[in-house]
């Protein structure tokens, strides 16, 4: 554990802050150089500075991160060879106290070494990663709660609508911008989704009914890829599946669409296939031998 910084010395921030920052945004600003989690600087931004600081200081003294950041805040007013701020009315006040904490700083060395700044760095990384992976892990169970509840409902319409926002939260925790159902500008034509993945553009057809969507649909939607830019594909989603032989006519030279079933989507939000994953594997598939419809098998992935 670090040692934790003096009364004395803590203090003498509180005087530093006051008397050396005339804006708080410049003051902010500062804290945040210095890896202060902006959290704690907003929560305390309404009060006077001297009382600003002091609550921030008393916020970094839990663990010994916090006490790293103190140290770096000191150390980072140590470097100071001037005033941050032209708007200071008492320079001399403010200057005198960066002094004072300068002295006192170096007495007891307690400036932060660059070992750790190395070290603040790498564990706010692996802190953030561990946030991220948490909560796209939450909300990854939230869309499969949604999905399990509407397997069996009766309105196969409403279950299509559901399914069309569902994609829309997965496409977006998984960081790959989606555009929910539009129609064209000449509305003549309703698509389901839309996303760019790998520098190509890919249209979505998405159906969550009790039956397989015919070979008509399909080729309807193909009508609708091969009328956008040549490099347009397109991903149909179908919850219950497809036909073997009706896939089998959109299969092979000159095929643009690829397939997912209601399978596929369980592995994703489990958790189990990443979506990125899934899609290079279903177009890898289709390139390099022409499958269109390759169902996610875990131990062809990784």
């Amino acid at each position: 554990m670090k040692q934790q910084i003096s009364y004395e010395i803590l203090e003498q921030m509180i005087q530093c802050f006051g008397k050396c920052f005339h804006y708080k945004d410049s003051m902010a600003s500062f804290m945040r150089s210095s890896d202060v989690p902006k959290i704690v600087i907003d929560k305390y931004r309404d009060l006077p500075k001297f009382v600003w600081a002091r609550k921030v200081l008393e916020e970094l003294s839990v663990n010994e991160n916090d006490l790293i950041i103190q140290r770096k805040l000191l150390t980072n007013l140590c470097k100071l060879r001037d005033l941050p701020d032209s708007g200071v009315l008492d320079r001399n006040a403010g200057l005198d106290s960066l002094r004072k904490l300068k002295r006192l700083a170096y007495e007891n060395d307690y400036l932060v070494k660059e070992e750790d700044n190395k070290n603040i760095i790498q564990k706010r990384i692996i802190e953030e990663k561990q946030a991220l992976i948490m909560e796209r892990a939450k909300k990854l169970e939230e869309l499969r709660e949604i999905f399990n509840n509407n397997l069996m409902t009766n309105n196969r319409q409403k279950a299509g609508y559901i399914l069309e926002d569902l994609l829309k939260e997965l496409f977006e925790i998984n960081n790959i911008e989606y555009r929910k159902s539009f129609r064209t500008i000449e509305n003549t034509q309703q698509i389901d989704g839309y996303f760019k993945f790998d520098s190509f553009d890919y249209l979505v057809e998405a159906k969550w009914r009790k039956d397989y969507p015919n070979g008509a649909e399909i080729a309807g939607f193909q009508h609708k890829i091969n009328s956008k830019i040549e490099s347009t594909r397109g991903l149909f989603v179908s919850i219950n599946g497809f036909r073997e032989e009706v896939i089998n006519e959109f299969r092979g030279k000159g095929s643009n669409i690829i397939f997912m079933d209601g399978q596929d989507l369980i592995l994703i939000l489990e958790g189990r296939v990443n979506l990125d994953d899934c899609l290079r594997f279903k177009i890898e598939r289709a390139v390099q031998i022409g499958e269109t419809y390759s169902p996610l098998i875990l131990s062809s992935i990784y």
